[in-house]
């Protein structure tokens, strides 16, 4: 399916209130509900969805992944718009939280598959860059590689300071320049073991 644009999110508080209404419904060959849904970064939603057959009974869970865009200002007057599709279609967006994950049924679709293992995969990072430990203020940070930064520099050691009236760390070169490091954790780095206090 192609984009779908609207003009209002038809009495709904938010996008993802309108995706869960649009795929919670009866129909006569079953019903489906969304089990469980995120929002992400108000870009991607993604849903558990319980589809439950008429009849048989025979019940799925699958994801589902929604590419959103939202402007409440559109000058056009488009204010939100959403391209779906299932995780059968193999989708790049691979950032589908935990909680939905853990609630679809087993599947035996190649691109399903492969995307639950990508979105698995991506958790696992993740938990691995939160776990490295942060460097307190005036810790030594010790990179594998080189840091380069737009003025032309490149460090390797670089000692993190707090300062003052501004949130979060910086990082302080020897010359006395201070930088900053988005994504810093996702970086190779070690904390330099204290220095041993110098004997008088």
């Amino acid at each position: 399916m192609g984009w779908l644009f609207m003009r209002s999110l038809e009495g709904h508080a938010t996008p993802k209130a309108y995706l869960d209404a649009q795929y919670s419904y009866v129909q006569p060959e079953g019903r489906s509900r969304v089990l469980a849904s995120r929002l992400v970064a108000l870009r991607t939603y993604y849903a558990a969805v319980e589809h439950v057959a008429a009849g048989t009974g025979a019940r799925e869970v699958w994801g589902l992944v929604c590419l959103v865009r939202y402007n409440p200002r559109d000058r056009e007057g488009y204010v939100f718009g959403y391209k779906d599709m299932s995780e059968s279609m193999g989708p790049v967006e691979d950032a589908c939280p935990a909680d939905v994950l853990d609630l679809l049924t087993p599947t035996d679709n190649t691109f399903a598959l492969e995307w639950r293992a990508r979105c698995r995969a991506r958790l696992a990072a993740r938990r691995t860059i939160q776990a490295k430990p942060a460097p307190r203020p005036g810790q030594l940070v010790v990179f594998a590689a080189p840091i380069h930064f737009r003025n032309g520099r490149s460090f390797t050691q670089l000692r993190a300071v707090r300062l003052p009236g501004r949130r979060g760390l910086v990082f302080q070169a020897e010359d006395g320049g201070f930088y900053r490091i988005p994504g810093f954790k996702a970086l190779d780095y070690a904390i330099a073991p204290a220095s041993p206090p110098v004997a008088a």
